[in-house]
């Protein structure tokens, strides 16, 4: 399928540039999958929207503070975002920016972010990549270089700062290690996991960190052409257990977010259970994939021409899912990272 079938007009007034003052008044716009019937909620309806005995499952991911920006000696920025370890605790694999700047094998010394007063810190360019990527030396401990000198990485189309970098986290994440966040369960407030509960919705998790598989858009004139970066996850073995438990006795398995559905559908058996473990995936959903393990899909809406505008065309149809996109974009809903959500059914 050509790209560009995947495409969609966005005025830039619609892409939300902060979150709401509380997360799950966000709207919900209910996709029908079996006959294309929407309907418009909001985030905070989920209890009366969903089935006592479906299992909702989410990533417990947490943002890894991973943007350090650092100076050359002639004095010129440029920005790193890290993604994962690459061969070694201090060779890392990273987005530059601008990556143009970015020499083999030069110095850069860390800039301590709001001007706090910091021990110096420096890291090494090792090698340039394609796509914007480079190898990065990081000497010493990350794990406590990133506290100092990282920020939370928020996507380039929002501009505004974050006043509370907890509102670009779950509520639940317990894992850190991503890059961006799984954005579907941004929507998620204690009050609403407890009113679910309630209502006889059951919940498990598992973790995938998000990094360039998930965000880096296509750049292929084919969807087909696109090549997936591999990113890590684990299914704890409750998990696999609960989701076996409501696929056996016909109830819903209802995905938070399309990384959850990735990390679901890598992990199939072949007969709609799923095996516990971790590993990395490199697993990319396209439209004519059968779904083994999800009957349905929360999601927030996603930029065009992205493999994750592919994925929830893929579960529900491009057609209805683009239809469904133009009626959002009519009434003034929020989109992408911090706007309102999906339910697709």
């Amino acid at each position: 399928m050509e790209t560009a079938e995947f495409d969609y007009e966005l005025p830039s007034e619609r892409i939300a540039q902060e979150p709401l003052a509380r997360r799950d008044q966000a709207k919900l716009l209910v996709l029908h999958r079996q006959d294309g019937r929407v309907e418009h909620r909001h985030v905070f309806d989920l209890p009366e929207l969903l089935r006592s005995g479906d299992l909702l499952v989410v990533n417990d991911t947490r943002v890894r503070p991973a943007r350090m920006r650092a100076r050359r000696a002639s004095g010129g920025q440029l920005e790193f975002l890290l993604l994962r370890p690459d061969g070694g605790d201090r060779c890392w694999l990273a987005l530059a920016r601008p990556a143009r700047r970015a020499r083999s094998g030069e110095w850069l010394e860390l800039v301590p972010p709001d001007g706090q007063a910091l021990p110096p810190a420096r890291i090494r360019v090792l090698d340039r990549l394609d796509a914007g990527e480079v190898r990065l030396e990081v000497p010493g401990d990350v794990a406590g270089l990133l506290p100092a000198y990282g920020e939370v990485p928020l996507p380039p189309y929002i501009r505004a700062p974050l006043r509370d970098p907890e509102r670009y986290q779950t509520v639940y994440g317990r894992v850190e290690g991503s890059a961006a966040a799984p954005t579907a369960g941004l929507h998620f407030t204690q009050d609403l996991l407890a009113r679910l509960e309630t209502a006889g919705v059951r919940r498990a998790g598992l973790t995938l960190h998000v990094g360039l598989g998930t965000f880096r858009p296509l750049s292929s004139a084919r969807i087909e052409d696109h090549t997936m970066h591999a990113e890590w996850f684990e299914v704890p073995p409750s998990t696999a257990a609960a989701v076996d438990d409501a696929r056996r006795s016909g109830r819903r398995v209802i995905a938070v977010g399309t990384t959850v559905v990735r990390t679901l559908e890598a992990s199939a058996t072949g007969n709609g259970a799923v095996r516990a473990g971790s590993g990395w995936t490199d697993l990319y959903i396209t439209p004519g994939r059968p779904f083994a393990t999800v009957d349905a899909l929360l999601t927030n809406f996603h930029l065009p021409r992205s493999t994750l505008l592919v994925l929830v065309s893929a579960f529900a149809g491009r057609e209805r899912v683009l239809a469904a996109y133009r009626e959002a974009v009519r009434l003034g809903y929020r989109f992408f990272s911090f706007g309102d959500a999906m339910l697709i059914v």
